[in-house]
């Protein structure tokens, strides 16, 4: 790691690229007023994630931690002394850059405690939402997937639907004109993340399922007679696929929900378009690589080539202003591939909807806090 600039804003610029070569590319293209925001609130998730991830931490102290951690975002624990507990129990496991993320975490804060108040109040509830229901997540993890297709949804809101509602606040906050969608916008926000987030899943089947966990609803599969929990890849068939292809078809449908919450932004905020709409073809490319290649053992057979990358930033920079092109290329991109049925996307029992100022809350079980939308550290 390079010597750490003075800026606390110039760290986050300089560790977002060692962290998320993905966001790294994606977030330049906001406004310059969203950019430091957006980094920031990406930053304390990678920091949550990290904790989650440590293997060397029990199941307790990972939990303890993430408590921790939140009460630091929310301005009622010291950032400095948590880093100092946290980051000397991280391992190799984690990046260099991860572990130097979660040691600087104060550094994070203190960019955080510039925001404006609905920023830090959406922020906060990101980390406070996602915190909690990844951890009870993680902690039933096995080969045996989620019981029923409701807990995929579940999942994915608590680590990507929750991201896409903290991006609508952030987006909503930063223009008056976007404030006027701001109902459609929280409607479709946690199909967006959960649109990105099944196409992950299913890419990285095979590798979570190295690392015990495996993330597929058995709901799915056992239509089709596949026990997930004595799956392999060279044991993968016509039926695992078929199962494999409805989940397509369900991130596919999410994806559409993707675009139509993007063509909600006016095309007079390019660089918000782009921010999402190289998400969303990434994204579609991907199910077309799996479509195609049902059979693949590793999520580096069905990723998307680098001059396919460079073909979606161009295409989609050319007709960022155009919603009917873009409504083409996406159709282009998605020819053949199966949709689901549509559904409107439910955040999980207990988590209520945040009403755009601060005031709505998660229920007791996420923390015993004071109320974060003024919360600095």
């Amino acid at each position: 790691m390079p010597d750490l600039p003075e800026s606390d804003a110039a760290f986050q610029d300089q560790i977002l690229p060692l962290v998320s070569r993905t966001f790294a590319l994606t977030i330049p293209q906001l406004p310059a007023a969203l950019c430091t925001p957006v980094t920031s609130a990406y930053l304390l998730c990678r920091i949550a994630d990290t904790i989650e991830d440590e293997p060397r931490l029990s199941a307790a102290d990972t939990h303890r931690f993430l408590r921790r951690f939140t009460a630091v975002v929310q301005g009622r624990e010291d950032a400095q002394r948590f880093a100092a507990d946290v980051a000397p129990q991280l391992s190799d496991s984690a990046l260099a850059a991860e572990r130097d993320l979660v040691a600087n975490t104060e550094r994070v804060m203190r960019v955080v405690a510039r925001f404006e108040p609905r920023q830090r109040a959406a922020i906060c509830r990101c980390i406070e939402v996602m915190a909690h229901g990844m951890h009870q997540f993680q902690q039933t993890a096995s080969l045996r997937g989620l019981a029923r297709a409701t807990d995929l949804d579940a999942y994915c809101y608590y680590v990507a639907g929750i991201v896409g509602e903290t991006l609508t606040e952030l987006f909503c906050a930063y223009s008056g004109q976007i404030e006027r969608h701001h109902r459609r916008l929280y409607a479709l926000a946690p199909s967006f993340g959960q649109g990105l987030q099944m196409t992950n899943i299913l890419k990285d089947v095979w590798e979570d399922r190295a690392r015990g966990a495996c993330w597929l609803p058995q709901e799915v599969f056992s239509r089709h007679g596949v026990d997930l929990a004595t799956l392999t890849p060279e044991r993968s068939d016509a039926r695992f696929h078929a199962g494999m292809m409805e989940l397509v078809g369900v991130a596919h449908r999410h994806l559409r929900n993707a675009l139509a919450f993007t063509l909600l932004i006016p095309g007079e905020e390019p660089g918000i378009r782009k921010f999402c709409l190289w998400a969303i073809g990434l994204a579609a490319l991907t199910l077309r690589k799996i479509h195609d290649h049902p059979g693949f053992t590793a999520g580096g057979q069905v990723k998307v080539s680098r001059s396919a990358v460079a073909m979606t930033q161009t295409l989609t920079n050319l007709a960022v202003r155009n919603d009917a092109m873009l409504r083409r290329l996406f159709e282009r991109a998605t020819r053949g591939l199966p949709l689901a049925a549509q559904e409107v996307p439910l955040r999980p029992a207990g988590v209520p909807a945040f009403d755009g100022a601060g005031g709505e809350r998660a229920p007791d079980e996420y923390s015993e806090s004071m109320p974060c939308q003024g919360a600095a550290p």
